[in-house]
């Protein structure tokens, strides 16, 4: 008991900083006199005094965390600051139901993009704001923000950084101090953040939308502050913007945090993801133009290296934005995109899927055993550059991977069960794993997540929250094992 009372004494400290995010929308919302100030002002002070209260009453039993606490912990803040992080949505959408309301929190802090709102046009500057920052909150990961701060409050933060930060291999150290690795990320996540925006303006959107839309661009959530996405500016240097910062982020931010410290492009081309990742993604946004041009769906193959381009690299970084609704297109075409959004990100990105990393382990792992088939008694392990991967990780690596496919699977049915048909179902369940957002049939990219039940939802959520965490770190809280002392 005294185990869970020190991490709900972390988790109030972590709940009350949450509050204080929700200053920025409160500040717009009194700038813009858009109406909805109190809805902020309320919100604020019931999360703020929440997180307080929490804090204060477990504070006897404050200390450090042992690994096990940090999993729990990272568990019960990604349940819980949703519900904090829906009380604006819930106050300005009195219609809203609660399954709904906490999707939308979720979507947007698990950096996932799929909507449950319509008439993104009309809202309040502070509400779209308020949804994209949770997905730039999200994006780079609560825990590792909460990491940075915390130590400030005397709390240490390792057992919170290996189980959040995504990837099979978490041991690896950019930094001896685990904080000043955390606000290294958050740093080079900023001025990403601040060149995405810059150059948004520059590309001919205004001051709100270009924050808004940086935000989710480098957080790779999809959210926008209009229905039609990126199709409401149809605008080639807009996507253009939009096509480089996805991929920018759809790369591990360990590897831009040491380009940046060390000044060199080199850790670039030592990094055993980019290589394939961009190779992929571009191949495949080639191939789909010229096959869409084949199929008669654009006329002008510059038309079809458009559309292809943009909703490829959007679907395959599992942002989910879109300038078309690419459900209309023959099925073979999503349904690729789709595959991509399940691998294609870096781990340590701010993309869901089981990552490229995995992948090319498991591709290597493939090979290994060709050719112990072919000589059983050779000895060829498996490498990444020059590391050699364990047979631990590989292992590892396998079992997510049937985990994966099976969660997969499994919500599939379920959803179909519930009255969903089958695109429907499997979509759903592939974008809310790789935290995709739109999937096809009733919630593709020109419709929203607003036409499920609200079972449907809280699968869907679930889900979510499963992707995010990649499924250990949620599930483990769910075994026996775990309680035992």
């Amino acid at each position: 008991m005294s185990h869970f009372l020190s991490v709900a004494n972390l988790l109030g400290k972590i709940i009350a900083v949450f509050a204080l995010t929700m200053l920025i929308p409160y500040g717009i919302a009194i700038w813009s006199d858009d109406g909805s100030s109190t809805i902020f002002s309320d919100s604020i002070l019931v999360t703020f005094i929440s997180g307080i209260v929490i804090s204060l009453i477990t504070l006897p039993y404050k200390k450090e965390l042992q690994i096990r606490d940090g999993f729990l912990l990272v568990v019960l803040v990604w349940l819980l600051l949703p519900c904090f992080g829906m009380l604006p949505l819930l106050n300005y959408f009195p219609e809203l139901s609660i399954a709904k309301a906490y999707y939308e929190a979720t979507s947007g802090l698990t950096a996932t993009g799929g909507t449950v709102l319509t008439g993104l046009d009309t809202l309040p500057y502070s509400i779209n704001l308020w949804r994209g920052e949770m997905v730039w909150l999200g994006g780079m990961g609560l825990i590792v923000l909460a990491v940075a701060i915390l130590p400030m409050l005397g709390v240490g933060g390792r057992q919170l950084f290996k189980a959040e930060i995504p990837g099979p291999m978490k041991e690896a150290k950019l930094t001896p101090r685990i904080a000043e690795t955390a606000k290294g990320l958050w740093l080079v996540y900023l001025v990403l953040t601040i060149a995405c925006l810059i150059a948004y303006k520059l590309a001919g959107m205004n001051w709100f939308d270009a924050i808004m839309h940086a935000f989710t661009t480098l957080g790779l959530g999809g959210f926008s502050s209009h229905d039609a996405s990126y199709g409401y500016w149809n605008s080639p240097l807009i996507e253009f913007v939009a096509m480089v910062f996805m991929l920018i982020s759809g790369i591990n931010y360990a590897t831009h945090f040491l380009v940046w410290r060390t000044n060199s492009l080199s850790s670039y081309q030592n990094d055993p993801e980019i290589r394939p990742y961009i190779y992929i993604v571009l191949s495949s946004c080639i191939f789909l133009a010229v096959y869409l041009w084949l199929m008669g769906v654009y006329d002008d193959p510059l038309h079809a290296l458009r559309y292809a381009a943009f909703n490829t690299i959007s679907v395959a970084t599992t942002t989910g934005y879109s300038n078309t609704d690419y459900s209309l297109w023959p099925i073979f075409a999503p349904l690729w995109m789709l595959f991509l959004s399940g691998f294609c990100t870096s781990s340590g990105s701010t993309g869901g899927g089981i990552k490229m990393i995995r992948v090319r382990i498991l591709y290597r792992q493939f090979f290994r055993e060709m050719i112990t088939i072919m000589h059983p008694q050779a000895i060829s392990p498996v490498k990444l550059g020059r590391n050699i991967i364990s047979n631990q990780i590989i292992f590892a690596v396998l079992v997510f991977l049937f985990v994966y496919l099976s969660s997969i699977i499994l919500i599939t049915l379920l959803l179909t069960l519930s009255g969903l048909d089958e695109m429907t179902a499997f979509s759903a369940a592939v974008a809310s794993f790789n935290n995709l957002g739109p999937g096809l049939n009733q919630i593709g990219p020109a419709t929203t997540y607003a036409s499920l039940s609200d079972f449907q939802i809280w699968i869907c959520s679930f889900s979510m929250l499963l992707g995010r965490l990649e499924f250990y770190t949620l599930l483990i809280v769910f075994t026996a094992a775990f309680w035992r002392k």
